[in-house]
């Protein structure tokens, strides 16, 4: 619990009943696999919660396909200057988002129930998140709408990160976006370091060419 208080500071005990509501309940409601109960700090708490380390102060952030929390709600815990949206289509998993949030008192945080396609125009933010949801070409797909111009898309990806942004090469370029990178965060915390994919947002609309894109990595 060493790394923990590290990285969570004053805001551990919330951490604690996150982890006691995940191991419990989460499991029950087939939200965490009960395999991952062991490991729940290092694996996903720990592991998300570094994820902070990217994100600009006092950012507006959106997670796609939230389900249990992870990474949205751990950033909320971590980072009480962020405003956050926890985005989940399921209602059983809004539901469990929504009584996570009132038992931790997270002030700010919103759940919101529904795909990420079907609030192109109406949610804007700095910053989005997703840990585990799809691909990185159709997360792109789903994510950069939603982004304002220099918004920044930051996937958790693992081994495949460096293939899979090759192969939204194409999606990447018809948004113009204005780079990539691969970000590795939490070093000395977490073993391996949790790998980040960054896409930062160009124009609203796809406008380029396949081609044209401009790219750096």
């Amino acid at each position: 619990m060493g790394i923990a208080r590290e990285v969570f500071g004053d805001a551990l005990p919330v951490a604690e009943q996150y982890a006691e509501f995940l191991s419990g309940p989460g499991v029950e409601r087939g939200l965490i696999g009960p395999r991952e109960v062991d490991r729940l700090w290092e694996r996903h708490l720990i592991n998300c919660a570094v994820v902070a380390e990217a994100i600009p102060a006092a950012a507006s952030v959106v997670d796609i396909g939230s389900g249990a929390g992870l990474p949205g709600l751990v950033l909320a815990i971590v980072r009480p200057d962020l405003d956050i949206t926890l985005l989940e289509p399921l209602l059983r998993r809004t539901t469990f988002l929504d009584e996570a949030v009132g038992m931790l008192k997270l002030g700010n945080v919103t759940v919101l129930r529904g795909r990420a396609e079907e609030h192109a125009g109406k949610l804007t933010v700095d910053v989005a998140t997703a840990r585990a949801v799809a691909p990185l070409e159709r997360l792109a797909g789903w994510a950069l709408p939603l982004l304002r111009p220099g918004g920044e898309l930051l996937a958790l990806k693992g081994e495949r990160a460096a293939a899979e942004l090759a192969e939204a090469g194409p999606v990447l370029d018809r948004f113009g976006v204005r780079s990539t990178e691969l970000l590795q965060v939490g070093r000395g915390k977490v073993d391996p370091p949790t790998t980040l994919v960054r896409v930062v947002a160009g124009a609203r609309a796809p406008r380029r060419a396949p081609g044209s894109r401009k790219r750096s990595s």
